[in-house]
């Protein structure tokens, strides 16, 4: 056989091993980024479906889901307040609803009541939550925090370790830990 001829078919096949790691690569750091966020057309059906769903109201977060038989997380905010989390599977079919009391307008609602979770985190309460769950979770990175809407817990945290196991985190009014348990 022909040295140029092997040589070239040579290149070729590695050429087509490079293209085809490259695009899986591509495709695993697209769905393996830290941020869930569905974004586009795809938020735009996901979000309509929810909000349908849920009876009206405006989708206020749209996130891709990891647990079992779900696709979608979407929070959906009703005109009287009245916060509804739908999870969605692939076919946009309903698997979970929730429906969380409304806003009672106020900042002073107590942690770990339902309106408490609806007040915006302030920056200083956002930092020391992370840093109290990334030490609760070393080695980990945050994904997301919220107020708690549970009785004794006043922060709700997702983080995710480097072996990819996402871990709750919830956390006391002095940001101490009250409960930790992987997803």
């Amino acid at each position: 056989m022909n040295t140029t001829k092997l040589r070239s078919k040579r290149v070729l096949a590695s050429t087509a091993v490079v293209a085809a790691l490259a695009v899986g690569g591509g495709v695993w750091a697209t769905t393996a980024s830290a941020n869930d966020e569905v974004r586009g057309g795809d938020r735009d059906r996901v979000a309509e479906a929810a909000v349908e769903a849920a009876g009206g109201g405006t989708a206020t977060d749209v996130e891709t889901s990891d647990d079992r038989g779900e696709a979608y997380e979407v929070e959906v905010r009703r005109e009287d307040g009245t916060e509804v989390d739908v999870t969605l599977d692939k076919d946009l079919k309903v698997v979970t609803k929730e429906t969380d009391a409304p806003d009672a307008g106020t900042a002073a609602a107590p942690s770990g009541s339902p309106e408490a979770d609806d007040r915006p985190l302030t920056p200083a309460e956002q930092a020391s939550a992370e840093k109290a769950a990334v030490a609760a979770v070393p080695g980990s990175t945050v994904l997301d925090v919220d107020r708690g809407d549970r009785a004794g817990v006043a922060y709700e945290v997702e983080v995710r370790t480097t072996d990819n196991v996402e871990w709750n985190v919830d956390l006391d009014s002095a940001f101490a830990v009250v409960g930790k348990t992987a997803d």
